[in-house]
């Protein structure tokens, strides 16, 4: 929305491929679903690696609460590896994070930047 109010109908030539003309109405649809489906992708990929980074520390937790109660060396371990996979899951956030602003650079770019 933003594209066609800033740079009004000159923008809708982003969804116009250099190609045959047989193809271009089918390529038109395709380019015009992917350009939409972009928010999409980028919230699933996000929402899934949060959910995947806090999945593993519950399960890694509850381990570390079941093996106290057997053994202070298993669970001295325990610790030592949630602190590992929580370091890793900040590391995967900031890589998250760098991900996401460089392809809503990239989408904003496409919207504002373009020659149209």
């Amino acid at each position: 929305m933003l594209g066609l109010v800033y740079n009004n109908i000159k923008f809708l030539k982003i969804f116009i491929p250099k190609c045959p003309l047989a193809l271009l109405p089918v390529l038109i649809l395709i380019e015009l679903f992917s350009y939409i489906i972009r928010a999409f992708s980028l919230s699933i990929r996000l929402t899934a690696n949060i959910l995947a980074g806090h999945t593993l520390v519950n399960i890694i937790s509850v381990f570390i609460v079941n093996t106290l109660s057997i053994n202070l060396l298993f669970s001295f371990i325990g610790f030592l590896g949630i602190f590992a996979i929580l370091l890793l899951e900040l590391g995967v956030a900031c890589l998250q994070a760098y991900v996401m602003t460089i392809l809503i650079c990239i989408y904003l770019k496409d919207i504002f930047g373009s020659e149209h």
